[in-house]
């Protein structure tokens, strides 16, 4: 099964998303943490920073 090729324009979204998201912030009863990850993606042939919510 072949992923999807990421183009520059959704990668430019998905991070603006992201930050949209990061700046509304999550209203939960505790505070989440955050984790930051460094992942090869291929199609863009370099690494890119993953930021993850955990509970």
């Amino acid at each position: 099964m072949r992923a999807m090729a990421l183009t520059r324009r959704g990668f430019l979204a998905s991070g603006a998303a992201a930050v949209g998201l990061r700046g509304v912030g999550v209203t939960l009863t505790r505070k989440p943490r955050v984790v930051l990850e460094l992942v090869y993606d291929k199609g863009l042939g370099m690494m890119r920073a993953v930021e993850r919510i955990v509970r």
